[in-house]
């Protein structure tokens, strides 16, 4: 009896120890919000304030990426947007360039492309000093890292010399599909379809992390440290506690996007098929890297058809 009770302590132990690597973090691109013409101040405000509390709640050390571009209206710097981010970093949250116009790194020139990341630093950069804070990580738009390694490689030189370290992502998703049919259906003021939208949104979401736990065991032989990519939207001010409860239910404690990128994974050389015109996981790069066939991607989750349509 004594030997069967310590063997099922030494599983359970076992079971813990599994469940405390399963380790998390959450970004949050396009601050300060992603509107869907809807500017006024008052569905900003309640935007940030809903993903703040749902931080603060969970005990998530999340990271926003700006585009500085929001931060203007008719051409001038509108005072309110800079008091969205102040929100972020007086709360003790971090945030990081994401570009001044988010373009596509595969449709511009070099040139163009990092000339916009340093006019995307101009208010960023001094903002965050007010706050002891550093502007040290870079998300690329679209997810688009150059389609070729000379492309990337020069964008990383461009990076490091302005003391930039790359923000991967480990799942993605459609999350802004589903933000723009939760509008559409709050625009109808349709209580019970943004209902519907919401709790598929949280089932589809679950769904990702479960296909990209199993594609870091395939590459890996370990859970690794996951980046989740969302966006500042109304979906995700409504849900993001579902998603966090969700996230918690399945083992995964919240960390920063500087613990995240110690996992030695992020490490990992992508090239060949790694490179190409699309923006995706760096799981699926470091597939294609790795010369995985569509068999591997299989069970990707699909977006719903009606909300494909919902959003187009």
């Amino acid at each position: 009896m004594i030997k069967q009770a310590i063997t099922l302590s030494l599983c359970l132990l076992s079971i813990l120890s599994l469940q405390a690597q399963k380790e998390m973090c959450i970004t949050i691109d396009d601050l300060p919000a992603v509107t869907y013409g809807k500017n006024e101040q008052k569905h900003l405000l309640e935007i940030t304030n809903a993903l703040i509390q749902t931080f603060d709640q969970y005990q998530i050390p999340a990271i926003g990426y700006v585009n500085e571009r929001k931060l203007y209206m008719d051409g001038q710097v509108d005072e309110k947007r800079i008091a969205l981010l102040e929100l972020w970093l007086e709360n003790g949250y971090e945030i990081g360039n994401h570009t001044f116009s988010h373009p596509s790194y595969d449709r511009v020139s070099f040139e163009e492309f990092t000339k916009d990341i340093l006019k995307g630093e101009k208010i960023t950069r001094p903002l965050v000093k007010k706050y002891n804070q550093e502007l040290r990580f870079f998300r690329h738009p679209y997810l688009r890292i150059g389609n070729t390694i000379e492309r990337h490689d020069s964008l990383v030189q461009f990076l490091a010399k302005h003391h930039y370290t790359e923000a991967p992502v480990s799942i993605d998703n459609e999350d802004y599909l589903f933000a723009k049919a939760y509008f559409v259906a709050y625009k109808k003021g349709d209580q019970e379809l943004m209902q519907k939208i919401g709790e598929d949104y949280v089932q589809y979401m679950e769904n990702k992390v479960a296909y990209f736990e199993q594609s870091a065991d395939s590459l890996f032989q370990r859970p690794i440290k996951q980046i989740l990519l969302l966006h500042a939207n109304l979906i995700n001010a409504h849900y993001l506690d579902e998603l966090a409860e969700m996230y918690q239910k399945k083992g995964y404690r919240f960390i920063s996007q500087a613990d995240a990128i110690e996992d030695p994974a992020y490490q990992s050389k992508i090239y060949g098929q790694g490179y190409g015109p699309w923006g995706i996981s760096w799981l699926d790069r470091w597939a294609l890297s790795r010369g995985k066939k569509g068999t591997f991607f299989k069970d990707d989750p699909r977006t719903p058809e009606y909300i494909q349509e919902l959003a187009r």
